[in-house]
């Protein structure tokens, strides 16, 4: 080849190389401006779902059937906002670097609310006969669960859809994103999570509710109220009972009794325990009516309470409930204020600090507290079977007690426990999957006081180690239990005897002792555990779990901390703490936190 001919054809191959370099830089900017216009226009339906919805929550929540037009015209939006972002030019510059995880991040966001909304909501909206959920407030004591029956069906559908779309919001990874994206799509798990918690519990309510109602006949249930100012692994001790009968859906509130009237009866352990849980609490939860939640875990507790409850009194139950204060605030918040049999008012903004702390300055004598716990808790509960309150304000109240894990519920009926065995209100230990390692956080007072109600425990997750999502790598984990007593100064002084226990147990009145017990994810390994205090650590297993239990005195403005290292080769990028409920409604008892290059998530 000449060497005329040879820079003939390279000039040839370059002008080839510019033409499709330069085609190649066409189709980007096109792309580029394909997305750009169908990103905009998906922006604006997502803004018409932001202003509507908080309208539509609103007027779902009152009555389904009258929010059905509304949810079709904001499902119009969520259809289109999922359509412009997913067609095959955006899938395409979504693998792009930088640009991508944004794309994918609005895409799975758009399709998301598509799925929760036209898919799981409109269709449960539309099955629903107006005034429905009208018929599941009690009137004159009794419940017409009728109704239930054509809800059954999309009630679980919707709940499934909500589960689906709260997975695809979970497993955005945060770390690209920039601005204000990642903040929204942190802002939409909140929403998502709360709506998929509703809706559970909304399900599992039209399966549960006909058969524990006495649809098919009697039913007996004990209600344990917890006492969260003396903690316990799942709230606090088991201060006042109630025995509640059913049938053919009317509900008859039979007796009250105390925790420790009914502990008196006891002479020794109701039952041997399992070797495990005696290594980690002794017989305590067999010996004290009062220490029946201190097992983490309701699936054992249920059981131990309704024959420890069958010995005491002789009445066999069929079910057991455990509801504390704080959801009583939350009741009383849809039933209104309430007159108590001693002439004062309880209401949503007084109920928890009177049954946890005022009113052992108001009546001295423990027997006279202890009545006071139980006529109080009957006129609440009177108060809800007479009908007081909207029925969604009920539902609603109910609902969020149970995402608190401050509603627990167990049933002696197989089939209605495995209902129950997927949401919280089944109280069972943290399960660690291949997606995400969960501790669990548990406290129980130390000293037999009421100290508790002063703890005000501040716990994070972090993790290292995260590597490429989804992929395996060795990955630290780290917990962190910030402990401070917000007890006044002078608690020795000013606070009643029987609130700081007056050094029972060796404990010197006004301090917050407390014994705390940290359960690890599932295969995971220890790799340190430390305490500010220099507390040391004891080790056991418990249903496979191991446990670390230590100790910790806090006096009045006093912060301990311990911190937990664990480590694992996984996949997994999410964490939980599961924490003991307190006496302190703005702290969840739920913690999370994903493996990205910063991942910390705190409670507070």
């Amino acid at each position: 080849m000449t060497d005329a001919n040879w820079g003939r054809r390279t000039r040839t191959i370059g002008r080839v190389a510019v033409w499709a370099l330069g085609g190649f830089l066409i189709l980007c900017v096109f792309a580029l401006g394909w997305v750009g216009v169908r990103g905009v226009l998906a922006a604006v339906h997502l803004d018409q779902i932001r202003t509507k919805a908080p309208e539509l929550v609103s007027s779902f929540t009152a009555d389904p059937s009258q929010a059905v037009d509304g949810l079709r015209a904001l499902s119009d939006h969520t259809q289109a906002a999922h359509d412009l972002t997913s067609d095959p030019i955006w899938a395409v510059v979504a693998h792009t670097p930088w640009i991508g995880p944004q794309l994918q991040a609005v895409s799975t966001v758009t399709s998301s609310a598509d799925e929760l909304l036209r898919l799981g909501v409109l269709p449960l909206a539309e099955s629903t006969q107006a005034g429905v959920l009208d018929a599941l407030k009690p009137v004159n004591g009794r419940i017409d669960t009728s109704s239930l029956s054509s809800m059954k069906e999309p009630a679980g559908q919707a709940a499934a859809h909500a589960d689906n779309a709260l997975t695809a919001i979970k497993h955005v990874d945060r770390t690209p994103l920039v601005g204000k994206l990642g903040d929204a799509v942190d802002q939409s798990e909140g929403l998502f999570s709360r709506a998929a918690g509703a809706l559970d519990a909304l399900s599992t309510a039209t399966q549960l509710l006909p058969g524990m109602l006495g649809e098919s006949g009697p039913r007996s249930y004990l209600v344990l109220v917890q006492n969260n100012a003396e903690m316990r692994s799942l709230g606090g001790i088991a201060g006042t009972s109630l025995l509640l009968r059913t049938d053919a859906g009317g509900i008859t509130l039979v007796g009250t009794e105390s925790g420790t009237a009914l502990s008196a009866g006891i002479r020794g352990p109701v039952t041997t325990l399992p070797e495990d849980v005696q290594a980690v609490y002794g017989t305590r939860p067999a010996r004290y009516f009062q220490n029946l939640t201190q097992v983490p875990d309701f699936t054992f507790d249920g059981p131990l309470a309704r024959d420890m409850y069958q010995q005491l009194t002789g009445n066999e139950v069929d079910g057991v409930l455990a509801i504390d204060p704080v959801v009583l605030s939350y009741l009383l918040k849809a039933t209104g204020p309430i007159v108590l049999p001693d002439g004062s008012t309880i209401n949503a903004d007084n109920a928890a600090s009177l049954f946890l702390s005022e009113v052992y300055k108001r009546y001295p004598d423990p027997t006279t507290q202890d009545a006071f716990f139980a006529a109080s808790s009957a006129s609440i509960f009177t108060a809800f079977i007479e009908g007081r309150g909207s029925s969604t304000g009920l539902l609603t109240a109910l609902a969020r007690g149970a995402d608190e894990r401050r509603v627990l519920l167990w049933s002696a009926y197989e089939d209605e426990q495995a209902l129950l065995d997927g949401s919280s209100m089944a109280g069972k230990l943290p399960v660690t999957d291949d997606d995400t390692a969960r501790f669990g956080v548990y406290f129980n007072d130390a000293a037999g006081s009421k100290m508790s109600y002063y703890l005000k425990p501040d716990v994070s997750l972090a993790w290292s180690g995260c590597g490429i999502p989804g992929q395996p790598a060795t990955r630290q984990l780290t917990l962190t239990v910030n402990l401070m007593s917000s007890a006044p100064a002078d608690a020795a002084r000013s606070l009643p005897l029987y609130v700081t226990a007056n050094g029972l147990f060796g404990v010197a009145p006004g301090i917050v002792a407390l014994t705390g017990n940290v359960y690890l994810p599932q295969g995971y390994t220890l790799v340190s555990a430390q305490a500010s205090s220099g507390a040391s650590f004891t080790s056991a297993g418990l249903q496979g779990r191991e446990v670390l239990s230590y100790g910790v005195n806090l006096q009045p403005g006093q912060t301990d901390s311990i911190s937990v290292v664990v480590e694992t080769t996984s996949a997994a990028t999410d964490a939980e703490a599961i924490v003991t409920p307190t006496a302190d409604q703005s702290i969840s008892p739920v913690v999370a936190a994903m493996c990205e290059s910063v991942a910390t998530a705190t409670l507070k």
